[in-house]
């Protein structure tokens, strides 16, 4: 809540809450902790299923994304000139198989003035999320049974992506900001609190 709240204000006061963006990053930790302690736990319960993983995303996610997707086609319609509703359309096909942020790369800065006649670019976060789920529950699936090495994998993962990210912050802002490699590593530290007993019994007192 508070993470989200963070990124409300900042959008509402950009220029009393500088740094209220970082709400996303704290969302992204939680969401892989949370991810990665779901799929962990069914495996130990040898109760875990691909079909039964994306079922309960799908169920989740869907009707409030079909909702959003259906209210702006329409609004669109009766407001937009036919070239803004073209653009439009393409954002809403990019949302709705969640590569928001791909295309959101390919168009323009976050944090430019063009971006407030966007009204899906908010999705670009789910985007990146959905494609961490896409991989993430198949590595831990192949190195389940090794956890030295699903932990050192990780760890790696998060060194890898973490560089990237400092390294294209300086050459390329809105490529660091929207690729999933690039962000990658702060869901991974949510996932490392998991996969690391130590480091999730510390979390517990915090």
């Amino acid at each position: 809540g508070i993470a989200v709240l963070s990124v409300v204000a900042y959008h509402a006061f950009p220029n009393i809450i500088r740094g209220g963006f970082i709400g996303v990053d704290v969302f992204f930790v939680i969401s892989g902790y949370l991810i990665t302690k779901i799929i962990l736990g069914a495996h130990a319960n040898n109760s875990f299923s691909f079909s039964n993983f994306y079922s309960r995303r799908i169920r989740r996610i869907f009707p409030a994304l079909i909702t959003i997707l259906v209210v702006c086609i329409f609004f669109g319609w009766v407001n937009l000139l036919p070239n803004e509703f073209s653009n439009l359309g393409k954002n809403i096909a990019a949302s709705a198989v969640f590569l928001s942020n791909i295309l959101a790369y390919q168009e323009l800065d976050y944090f430019s003035s063009a971006a407030e006649a966007k009204p899906l670019l908010h999705l670009w976060s789910l985007g990146i999320e959905e494609q961490f789920y896409l991989a993430w529950p198949l590595i831990i699936t192949i190195i389940y049974k090794s956890k030295k090495k699903l932990l050192w994998v990780t760890i790696i993962a998060i060194t890898t992506s973490f560089v990237l990210n400092i390294y294209y912050s300086g050459q390329n802002p809105s490529l660091a900001f929207y690729i999933p490699q690039n962000r990658v590593w702060e869901l991974l530290i949510g996932s490392l609190i998991v996969i690391s007993p130590k480091l999730e019994k510390l979390s517990s007192y915090i």
